[in-house]
């Protein structure tokens, strides 16, 4: 008599599983085949689905099959992106863990007999993918080992302990060398106090609200502001408020963001009122707040009070003249460049919203009295001309979001300058819109005039604005030369090195074809430079780069990079839709770098997001 055995219903689940996953890979793997992909997926869809055909009649080989291609994917994936742990996860974590459920128990105990064999391969398989993923985690493809040289005498910073600027000095350094905290006892920090603000989001705010702020610290108080603007003073020692201004910030949702990045710093010295209007007691030492909404304020640092004989009762309108004063598509979003006498205003320009949005004009300004010295807007046929009250700066010009840096003996502004909107089409652009756009302007500082400008992006349809603030040093060069240099990080990962004087360079950035083939209407630059001193990356992005949490998620986003175009760095927006490596969010951001000016040592913090952009041809165009 013949006893026949009913399924398990575990066996079916783990078989239904099998036979879903396979369906899912081999119809995805089929589509990524066709745009050129791998055809792995096609291969694992095809071995699940004949494991779940093994499972259903209840047969050890299903085990076995399992085994063979559990350790082919192992070394496919080794193959495909070495011992990179989290690069692995995605290509074995499910397979891996299906693998480790069918050896349980309650499950090849279920099979067939004479399943021994078989149960052994898939242990033995399982066994090489863990020390595969164990190496893996102990292995960083992404380190780079070196020394640095040792700590030097540092020489006599005027700075002292404060840091009484954006990047501690207007040079943008971002470097203290203050020791007591160090790589010995970091460690062992606790924390000594705690602020909170009280400033959240509210219903009236964008999407895009977010805390970029970096305190000043002079003397004995912090001073920092919040998303909304609002200004505090902190006892540096103790946390505790000294004062608060609150600017009343006029926001609504036609703003595209808000945020306040910091505040600027001046301390009137005993012959302040030598070039500029007369230094007023009051206010001998003040805070700069810039708001979103438009205007600048000028405050007492030691009572927060306004500064009455600044502007208007501490108040400065940074709208006047300006065309298409939509409340927050023109915003001051960085602390200002202070010279003894001018203060150097700039400010964003909302990205692709309209063509008909404000100027990008930079202004300088009477540090005591808030009068109008001097404009440059890059986009007026003379920049310098500052127009009648009934007339406007010009639209749309090119706009300075980031924070500038100052040369104080050379008394020039280094500004990192951006691209008219839209920043991804650019057939319309006109010479002057193209002329100070996406790249670093130097200007003198007292008079506005144009020292020189380099251009980092040619043509720019990528929003490939300089985004950080640059940083200045003096470095030795190979003849052992000291030469004056600033630092221009970008978004495409390319550090410009030019000589601060003129703008030359100092570090080589020669000019590359790049990929061509614009949108129907559009040009593109056949060249681009690139510097040689770069964080861009080595190699174009492969299927094999695209990431995911586990194999499924991981093969949707490989089918999307093959359906977009790509030909690596600078390939053109396209109706295709266009993958931007490195993308807009930048190889570098608003932090900028940081630099060791006596050992010579630069510290960067760069990212690598890619960015996708579609040009969209059905969309009837607006008029200019």
């Amino acid at each position: 008599m013949q006893i026949k055995r009913q399924l398990s219903p575990l066996i079916v689940i783990t078989a239904l599983f099998a036979a879903l996953s396979g369906l899912y890979l081999l119809g995805g793997g089929i589509w990524l085949a066709k745009l050129g992909g791998s055809l792995y997926y096609i291969i694992a869809g095809l071995v699940l689905l004949a494991t779940s055909w093994l499972l259903f009649r209840r047969r050890a080989t299903a085990l076995l099959l399992y085994a063979v291609f559990l350790l082919g994917t192992t070394i496919w994936a080794l193959w495909e992106v070495g011992p990179d742990f989290w690069a692995l996860t995605p290509r074995l974590d499910v397979t891996f863990f299906f693998g480790l459920w069918l050896v349980l128990p309650f499950i090849y105990r279920k099979l067939v007999a004479n399943g021994k064999f078989a149960y052994g391969a898939l242990s033995a398989a399982l066994a090489i993918t863990v020390i595969a993923l164990a190496y893996a985690v102990f292995n960083d493809p992404q380190e780079i080992n070196g020394t640095l040289d040792a700590a030097q005498v540092q020489p006599k910073d005027a700075t002292g302990s404060d840091w009484p600027a954006y990047g501690r000095t207007q040079e943008g350094t971002r470097y203290s060398p203050l020791s007591q905290i160090n790589d010995k006892n970091v460690g062992q920090l606790q924390e000594a106090w705690r602020f909170q603000t009280g400033d959240l989001k509210t219903a009236n705010d964008p999407g895009e609200i977010t805390n970029e702020v970096t305190p000043i610290k002079i003397r004995d108080t912090l001073y920092m502001c919040t998303p909304h603007q609002k200004l505090f003073a902190l006892d540096a020692a103790t946390g505790k408020e000294k004062w608060k201004f609150d600017p009343q910030l006029k926001y609504n949702p036609t703003f595209q963001h808000i945020t306040c990045r910091g505040v600027s710093y001046h301390e009137t010295a005993a012959a302040a009122g030598a070039a500029g209007d007369a230094a007023p007691a009051m206010c001998a030492r003040r805070i700069i707040l810039p708001v979103n909404d438009g205007r600048l304020f000028a405050l007492d640092a030691e009572t927060g009070k306004p500064c009455p004989d600044f502007a208007n009762n501490g108040e400065l309108n940074l709208q006047s003249n300006m065309p298409y004063a939509t409340p927050g598509h023109y915003e001051p979003t960085s602390p200002p460049v202070i010279t003894d006498n001018v203060i150097v205003v700039a400010g964003a320009v909302t990205d692709n919203y309209s063509n008909r949005e404000p100027s990008g004009v930079i202004r300088g300004f009477d540090v005591n009295s808030g009068k109008l010295l001097w404009a440059f807007d890059p986009g007026a046929k003379d920049p310098n001309a500052i127009p009648a009250d009934e007339h406007h700066f010009v639209p749309n010009s090119p706009n300075s979001w980031a924070p500038a840096a100052y040369d104080a003996k050379l008394d020039i502004v280094y500004l990192p300058m951006g691209v008219a909107t839209p920043d991804i089409w650019g057939g319309n652009r006109t010479p002057e819109m193209e002329r100070y756009a996406s790249g670093l302007l130097a200007l003198n500082a007292s008079t506005g005039k144009l020292a020189w400008f380099y251009q980092t992006v040619h043509h720019d349809l990528w929003d490939m604005d300089v985004p950080a603030q640059p940083t200045l040093a003096d470095i030795t060069d190979k003849s052992g030369k000291k030469v004056p240099v600033i630092y221009v990080p970008t978004k495409t990962g390319n550090i410009f090195v030019l000589n601060r004087t003129n703008g030359e360079l100092v570090v080589p950035a020669p000019e590359k074809p790049v990929p061509q083939g614009p949108a129907k209407g559009d040009r593109l630059s056949p060249t681009q430079p690139f510097s040689e001193l770069t964080f861009r990356p080595e190699k174009k992005l492969t299927g094999a780069d695209m990431w995911g949490a586990t194999i499924y998620d991981q093969l949707v986003c490989r089918v999307m990079f093959h359906s977009l175009r790509y030909e690596g760095t600078f390939t053109p927006p396209s109706e295709q839709g266009t993958l931007v490596f490195p993308g807009n969010l930048g190889m570098f951001e608003w932090g900028g770098l940081a630099v060791d000016t006596d050992r010579e040592i630069a510290i960067a913090n760069p990212i690598a997001l890619p960015f996708r952009l579609q040009t969209d041809p059905a969309r009837p165009r607006q008029p200019d």
